[in-house]
């Protein structure tokens, strides 16, 4: 994207008025104001206490001497559900008018009793809050935190009627979609660029949660993208050098309530969900929670499907005032058909220079019902939450999930002949991944003279079991883009049904391989208060990653050791108002043993080698604006990698690189009653630095083919009427634009590009206490466009509509 300083200066006289008028609005109401104290139930100040307005998208986090403020409230009804991690939560009734102070003082309790219903009064909104604890495992604010990290919350799901994981994420500066969750084993989950390095969404609730197909947003609180190399607290795993995406599920709360909805749409689209919590005693010692859905949807192509089935129970257990359990469970059962998109060759100079003479048919799927792909799930991860005492807690948890791939997979791979055709490939699957967790933390917050710490001490223990068996993969016919069939034998046809695939596939070896992992680690970070705006972070990780690679054979076997730091600093000129930090941060990957061969194929030996390591420097600045109402990150960052693995056709060499540097703005406000905006705006500059001749993997100097556009922006703006015959009725408008993409820049291969786009969505909708009805149109211009990586053309929805309904209770 190109700015002329002209177009610079227009961008920054407007944000500057923008920022003015708002201001004056601000100032030209008049306000009552809240502040208040919250302690725990041994006078213990609450710290990072969650303080949300029930049924809104609004809140704010106490401070460390549990103090809480709302500014400029004006008179109204609100409910505020007042949370910590570990105590229970309260909701209290209080009354604010204009030009006055409403003090509280309030303690959180371990024993469960009758809530009372609080009410705050506010007609000003906040801007959507970005605490986590799962960032820094430390129940640290977003201000405080010289990290980035992007929030999607349920709230927006809803408005924008998201019925798949891969839309959720178009609200994330930074963030692109390479290609659709495929199905196949291993590694069947949708794949992502993020500050120029392949990612995908295996993270759930700080812990692992692989997955071969997709995640079903029913059951998502938030989805938190925490940005550059993760390495020292998330391990190497499950974590990229561009960050991770970690998903929040809901949790079971006090009292009873829910939501049943109902969602149809373009292309056979029908998904329903359920929403239902209760407490299971009297005393609310034991809660339950359970969110499920079903839905079946078409392509928008002449073949393709997807039909899944999810349940998500979680049980919460309050045993004394010390003590207290959490599990939570998801089950997923998922069939489909394969995405259509197609591989362009890596081996040679490519046949299409670009789409246009690709001549893509996208309304065609080259494919078949007859052939889906399935993929079960199930997922476990309890946790038992200790407070040894007003300054430490203990956690512990364990986790256990399986992943599975059983039916056909096929991928269309360019012939690179010359003859303009693609040859469509196809194997029967038999797949299975399984991993177990155990976890082992303790924080502690507390004073070494006048220095606060707030510290983490863990230890992780990760094992990974994978087999692949089924059939191997055999060409079923050549096709072109324009859906041109040619096959290789004209007396003896093959089809895309399973009696012709199945006979196809027959005498097909198939892979047998069964292989074995574990990672043991340890890790601590403390952050330190130095002075109350001034804070550092020094944070360290050794992982000892433990391999059998296939159980048949021992030449495969490895072991390494790995360090990695983590150090951050912060100050806020203007405290919980305004930070500037900064970042070093590392990640790792450890890299399997290759076979060496001598000219005659004759095994001679395994080449083991160093892991890769990705280093960052970040600078930026945060805002946390206008009473809350306008929060912004802006960040510069710089990550090298080493240590990349070359590969030759004889041989493996290490000491390749690359660097990716570039700029993110996200900006997130409620600048008006009703008014709320959700924007950013990421550069990416990604190259290979040092590589191999003819390597289309590591081609010295070009960007590489999975690092996604340089330039993305999103947006997504919407206001609720609150007065008048148009009483909660609203309005949400937004969309996404992505510069061109490379998808192929090597001498080997030459260059092929997808083009810019931008893609327009709108909503009207009706949310009220009760009820919500919505119609959502995506797409509006109906623009065509395609996503991709790795060589791949993936074409993307045209036009669509989606109508929702709901019932709150």
């Amino acid at each position: 994207m190109n700015y002329s300083k002209t177009g610079t200066k227009n961008v920054l006289y407007t944000f500057c008025l923008f920022l003015f008028f708002t201001t004056m609005l601000i100032a030209q109401q008049n306000h009552g104001k809240i502040k208040g104290t919250i302690t725990t139930s041994d006078s213990e100040p609450a710290v990072g206490v969650n303080i949300i307005l029930k049924n809104s998208k609004y809140g704010t986090v106490s401070n460390e001497d549990g103090a809480f403020e709302f500014n400029k409230v004006k008179t109204g009804t609100y409910i505020v559900q007042i949370s910590l991690t570990g105590y229970e939560t309260l909701e209290y009734q209080v009354k604010v008018d204009a030009n006055t102070t409403e003090s509280l003082d309030l303690q959180l309790k371990v024993s469960n009793k009758q809530l009372k219903e609080v009410v705050i009064t506010s007609n000003k909104g906040k801007a959507f809050p970005k605490q986590s604890t799962y960032v820094s495992r430390l129940p640290l604010k977003n201000i405080e935190n010289p990290q980035v990290y992007n929030v999607v919350s349920s709230e927006i799901m809803k408005e924008q009627a998201i019925t798949n994981y891969e839309d959720a994420l178009k609200n994330v500066p930074g963030i692109q979609k390479l290609w659709e969750s495929t199905g196949r084993g291993g590694d069947g989950g949708s794949y992502y660029s993020l500050r120029g390095f392949e990612v995908q969404a295996n993270i759930i609730n700080g812990l692992p949660g692989l997955t071969n197909g997709t995640l079903d947003p029913s059951n998502i609180e938030r989805i938190e993208v925490i940005k550059g190399p993760s390495g020292t607290l998330f391990g190497s795993s499950l974590v990229s050098y561009g960050g991770l995406i970690n998903t929040v599920t809901k949790k079971p709360y006090e009292g009873f309530g829910g939501e049943i909805s109902y969602l149809t749409g373009s292309f056979g689209l029908n998904r329903a969900t359920v929403d239902v919590n209760t407490p299971l005693d009297d005393n609310k010692a034991v809660l339950f929670r359970i969110n499920s859905s079903f839905q079946t949807e078409n392509t928008f192509q002449d073949a393709g499907f997807r039909t899944a089935y999810f349940i998500a129970p979680s049980l919460s257990y309050k045993v004394n005032e010390k003590l207290s359990f959490l599990v939570n469970t998801e089950f997923m059962e998922e069939e489909k058909t394969t995405p259509s998109m197609l591989f362009l060759g890596r081996d040679s100079q490519v046949q299409f220079a670009n789409l246009k003479e690709l001549n893509y048919n996208t309304d065609l799927s080259f494919y078949s019902n007859n052939l889906p792909i399935k993929n079960p799930r199930f997922s476990l991860q309890a946790q038992a939450n200790y407070k040894i005492s007003s300054k430490w807690n203990s956690q512990t948890v364990f986790s256990r999930g399986t992943s599975k791939s059983r039916g056909y997979y096929s991928y269309i791979y360019d012939n690179e002949n010359g003859n303009g055709d693609f040859a469509l490939w196809i194997t029967n699957e038999n797949s299975q991944t399984a991993t177990t967790d155990i976890q082992q933390n303790f924080t502690g917050d507390f004073k070494i003279g006048s220095l606060r710490n707030r510290i983490v001490i863990g230890a992780d223990y990760f094992k990974r079991d994978v087999v692949f068996e089924g059939t191997g993969y055999a060409p079923v016919y050549n096709i072109t883009p324009q859906g041109e069939i040619r096959q290789f034998d004209d007396q003896n046809p093959n089809y895309l049904t399973k009696a012709s695939i199945n006979k196809l596939l027959s005498t097909e070896a198939g892979p047998d391989y069964h292989s074995k992992d574990a990672t043991y680690s340890a890790y601590v970070s403390d952050v330190l208060n130095i002075t109350p705006t001034l804070l550092a972070m020094a944070s360290l990780r050794v992982d000892y990653f433990d391999t059998e690679g296939s159980v048949k054979t021992d030449n495969d076997n490895y072991n390494q050791t790995a360090l990695s730091p983590k150090f951050g600093l912060l100050y806020q000129p203007i405290e919980d108002k305004l930070a500037i930090f900064g970042n070093y941060m590392n990640g790792f990957k450890n890299i399997a043993p290759t076979a060496i061969y001598d000219n005659d194929g004759n095994f001679l030996r395994s080449q083991t080698f160093k892991p890769e390591h990705a280093n960052q420097l970040e600078l930026g600045v945060k805002g946390n604006l206008f009473s809350d109402k306008l929060t912004t990150t802006v960040s510069y960052y710089d990550i090298n990698v080493a240590n990349l693995v070359t590969s030759n056709p004889m041989y493996s060499a290490q000491g390749g690189k690359a660097r990716s540097k570039g700029f993110e703005f996200d900006l997130n406000a409620a600048p008006l009653k009703g008014l709320s905006i959700i924007a950013g705006y990421s550069y990416n500059d990604s190259k290979i630095t040092k590589g191999d001749e003819n390597n289309v993997w590591l081609d010295q100097g070009k960007r590489p083919f999975w690092a996604g556009p340089k330039n993305l922006v999103n947006l997504w703006a919407s206001y609720k009427f609150y007065e008048g015959f148009l009483n909660n009725f609203g309005l949400g408008f937004g969309g996404n634009y992505a510069s061109d993409n490379a998808i192929l820049d090597s001498e080997v291969t030459g260059k092929f590009i997808l083009p810019a786009y931008t893609v327009i969505n709108g909503s009207v909708f009706y949310n009220s206490n009760k009820f919500r009805v919505s119609l959502n149109v995506n797409n509006i211009t109906n623009k065509e466009y395609f996503n991709g990586g790795w060589s791949t053309v993936n074409p993307q929805k045209p036009r669509n509509f989606v109508a929702s309904f709901a019932y709150k209770f």
